[in-house]
């Protein structure tokens, strides 16, 4: 008899957990950007430092960069179904992805509404360091996890030097 953990998924209990794992980091970065709704026009009245990117570009990567981790998310939820062993690795991997999400939201009201640039760029780091930790729980159940999650990094890490660019030339 087959036991709550390997029981097998409906298609449409796939369907449903999937759809849930990509809307819940659409739906956290869009509660912070409506918190932080004018941020892009203050971005471009900032002294910003070389390689900053034209503020349409940051919706576009940052709805991209959401949709990847909640497919993350999902595979790594997937991932843990498949033995004990696993599901002990995905539940913390599914905390510690909680928690940079948490981190993620933040970040923005931290830059953009209340101008706190230093505090905002360490929050940044903490943030940074929680995506290497989910990146080295989620590769030892599901490298597909962590392809999806490369980006994410890639993308934090060129915002550390955005941010601190910014806190140095503001």
């Amino acid at each position: 008899m087959a036991t709550k953990m390997t029981k097998k998924l409906t298609t449409w209990g796939k369907i449903w957990r999937f759809v849930l794992c990509v809307a819940a980091p659409l739906a956290v970065g869009g509660l912070s950007a409506l918190l932080t709704m004018n941020a892009m026009n203050a971005f471009d009245e900032m002294n910003q430092p070389p390689l900053a990117p034209p503020a349409w570009l940051f919706p576009i990567a940052w709805t991209i960069l959401y949709v990847l981790m909640g497919i993350a998310s999902f595979l790594i939820y997937l991932a843990g179904r498949k033995s004990k062993k696993n599901m002990g690795i995905a539940k913390v991997a599914l905390i510690i992805y909680g928690i940079q999400l948490v981190f993620n939201f933040v970040w923005s009201p931290l830059f953009f509404n209340a101008k706190l640039y230093w505090i905002a760029f360490a929050w940044l780091i903490v943030m940074w360091a929680l995506i290497i930790v989910l990146m080295v729980k989620a590769g030892k159940i599901s490298k597909g996890a962590v392809w999806c999650l490369l980006p994410y990094i890639l993308w934090c890490t060129f915002a550390a030097y955005l941010n601190c660019g910014i806190a140095i030339l503001n």
